[in-house]
């Protein structure tokens, strides 16, 4: 190893069964949950590879969430490696073994890391540009879940227990609400109405579940569209970031993707009449997303998708209201009040996408059936 890369990261390297030699380690992309290091090889016919530090605060079974990915990668690579013209090597991320024949390394000081293969001559966007850039993020996630859907689901653990039922994030948020009666619970009197006004609608997909109409599938659980690798000409290529991939309802994902990718505005933005629903992208991703799943997706399904558009963003304001009164221990902040900021403004993404509610269902109901006609 290179005298110039920091003692721990050769350190931990090491650890791993690399190939060629380390010539530069440093930071790389904007998450927020897990330490990312790109390092860079010496030898351009051995790859690069990306390192990476998980947050075992976040995630609880860190083995539990490395034989996930181990159990998904190999079986989209199986999938892929049997259609012609696909290369499982860049469609499908690639885990290094640590030289003890693991996927993760455990340091000294109770750290957990993990190195994948650097995919190359690609591009993440976190904010989409253009309709086909929306269509090829449909596409990617459908894919994702069309391959997966021949794996069951209860060999998978959940990385993040109870993560999209929303039963569990409205009975902690009353419980919070319940037990702070002071003036943060009194700056958002309205929001806490506007959400209890809708808890029965928001917990369709749910209770659909467990009345066995919707079927566990494994799906990726955070959609949003820079965890899609596009290639140089933006044609979907690989879905990064497996964390959170663990099984639930396939509409959860069509929903979260949603989320993001209809908003005219921030996530956080703060005038709210800027926040509006791009219909173009909507029906974009969606042509994009069941031309991969028609073949496999129920009646119900489908029917669940448009529940799943209201419910995210619903769950999320839910989230951040209550991070704002709980004091903000959950997501980083950058002035006060910003998670109130936030609530708001995915409240208002939900009043934009019920006053769009008919053409949003005429949407995906009508790609639906003229993709079914051809199957």
């Amino acid at each position: 190893m290179k005298t110039s890369i920091a003692y721990a990261h050769a350190d931990i390297l090491a650890k791993f069964c690399v190939e060629g030699d380390i010539a530069e380690v440093t930071p790389y992309g904007s998450g927020h949950i897990n330490g990312t290091y790109y390092v860079r090889n010496s030898y351009s016919n051995f790859p690069d590879y990306l390192l990476q530090h998980i947050n075992n605060y976040v995630f609880k079974d860190i083995p539990g969430l490395i034989r996930n990915i181990e159990l998904v990668t190999t079986h989209l690579r199986k999938k892929i490696s049997l259609i012609a013209g696909a290369n499982p090597a860049l469609e499908v991320l690639t885990l290094i073994p640590t030289k003890d024949d693991l996927f993760y390394y455990l340091d000294d000081k109770g750290g957990f890391w993990r190195l994948y293969i650097y995919l190359k001559e690609t591009n993440s966007y976190d904010i989409i540009e253009t309709e086909h850039q929306a269509f090829e993020g449909g596409k990617a996630f459908g894919r994702f879940q069309s391959l997966l859907a021949d794996l069951d689901s209860s060999l998978l653990s959940e990385t993040i227990p109870e993560f999209h039922n929303i039963e569990s994030r409205l009975k902690t948020f009353h419980q919070t609400v319940e037990e702070n009666t002071g003036e943060l619970v009194k700056d958002c009197i309205p929001e806490i109405m506007f959400l209890n006004e809708r808890i029965e609608e928001m917990g369709t997909i749910l209770n659909w579940g467990k009345a066995g109409k919707l079927p566990l599938r494994i799906t990726h659980n955070d959609t949003k569209f820079n965890n899609v690798l596009l290639d140089k000409n933006d044609r979907a290529q690989c879905v990064i970031d497996l964390d959170t991939v663990m099984p639930g309802y396939v509409a959860y994902d069509f929903g979260d993707a949603m989320r993001t990718v209809t908003n005219t505005a921030a996530e956080d933005e703060k005038d709210l009449s800027k926040i509006n629903i791009n219909m173009i992208l909507f029906e974009a991703y969606t042509k994009g997303y069941l031309k991969e799943t028609i073949v496999f997706l129920t009646d119900a399904e489908i029917k669940s998708l448009i529940y799943g558009v209201f419910l995210l963003p619903y769950m999320q304001a839910v989230r951040f209201l209550t991070d704002f009164i709980q004091g903000d221990k959950y997501y980083k902040i950058h002035f006060k009040g910003h998670n109130l900021q936030r609530a708001k403004a995915q409240i208002q993404l939900l009043r934009k996408l019920e006053d769009h509610r008919p053409v949003l269902e005429k949407i995906i109901n009508n790609v639906a059936s003229s993709l079914k006609v051809n199957i």
